[in-house]
């Protein structure tokens, strides 16, 4: 593994740090901004040690003198975190793990360190076809569900990513495609998803089911997961891995989990389904759709 540090301190992208704000100021109670008493040198240093025993598993471990709040971006995202974290990067590539550290009156410092895997981990290669939309061959991987054939709710393929706007009124779309998995196996699903703005009676639904998927028809065949402004997430502007962002319940659990795992080996169907009443105007983006071993 090679570690290149690269220090920085300051004031992350907007859009990161605008999260960060609005995550402090939705708690009063133990918010660090405008206390009075603003930190002049915060450390956000971290170290990254692979795990023993795990491929592809690294440990993320922050100082925690003087700091009072710990956001990380492993390349899907902002998310508030503890000062010691476990990520597994399962493909091979070089990745930028970006640590920021809020302490005290919200003066923050950010420290990021990029991190060479060498070799993919053969049991967690992603089963998802396409799932970063970027080019014309990812594209066709995915099936229209044509819930909206009048395009009231549509999904549209761009920069990497794939987009569903709605003119609301309870119009919905989805999209699918067919994976071959292992009985008794576990796995994962996750994806990137963001929101300019929030909604209102609104949801983005993902599905592993055997049903086959039927023009026309909702799909409801074993939820995974998802946002739900009814359960409290997607009501205002968000963006991050659906695994953190989300709050939709697992239908096999009970419990908000992208676990999944099937009675029998076969092929099962991986569907998302997104529509709404009162929609966002800047509609809701997926990207980076995997579906993994555990």
């Amino acid at each position: 593994m090679n570690l290149n540090i690269i220090k920085k301190k300051g004031i992350l992208i907007l859009f990161a740090m605008a999260a960060i704000v609005n995550l402090t100021s939705c708690q009063p109670d133990d918010s660090v901004v405008n206390n009075g008493l603003t930190a002049t040198n915060v450390d956000a240093s971290f170290t990254i040690t692979p795990v023993e025993g795990k491929v592809n598993v690294y440990k993320l471990s922050a100082q925690t003198k003087g700091i009072l709040r710990s956001f990380w971006d492993i390349g899907s995202g902002v998310y508030e975190g503890k000062m010691e974290e476990e990520i597994s990067l399962p493909d091979a590539g070089t990745y930028t793990i970006t640590h920021t550290a809020i302490g005290s009156g919200g003066a923050s410092a950010t420290i990021n360190q990029d991190v060479v895997v060498e070799t993919s981990d053969p049991l967690k290669g992603n089963l998802v076809l396409g799932g970063s939309f970027s080019t014309t061959e990812d594209q066709s991987a995915w099936t229209s569900l044509n819930l909206s054939p009048n395009g009231a709710a549509k999904w549209t393929f761009a920069n990497d990513s794939a987009t569903l706007n709605s003119i609301g009124g309870w119009a919905q779309e989805g999209i699918y495609q067919a994976i071959e998995v292992v009985k008794d196996k576990e796995y994962t699903i996750d994806m990137l998803v963001s929101g300019l703005s929030g909604s209102d009676e609104t949801w983005l639904e993902v599905y592993a089911g055997k049903t086959v998927p039927t023009s026309g028809v909702e799909y409801k065949d074993n939820k995974v997961m998802g946002l739900s402004t009814w359960d409290g997430c997607a009501k205002a502007a968000f963006s991050g891995k659906l695994s953190v962002v989300g709050c939709i319940k697992n239908d096999a659990t009970g419990t908000v989990s992208n676990v999944v795992k099937f009675t029998e080996s076969g092929k099962i169907y991986l569907l998302i389904r997104c529509g709404g009443n009162t929609f966002t105007p800047d509609g809701i983006k997926i990207s980076k759709v995997e579906l993994r071993g555990k």
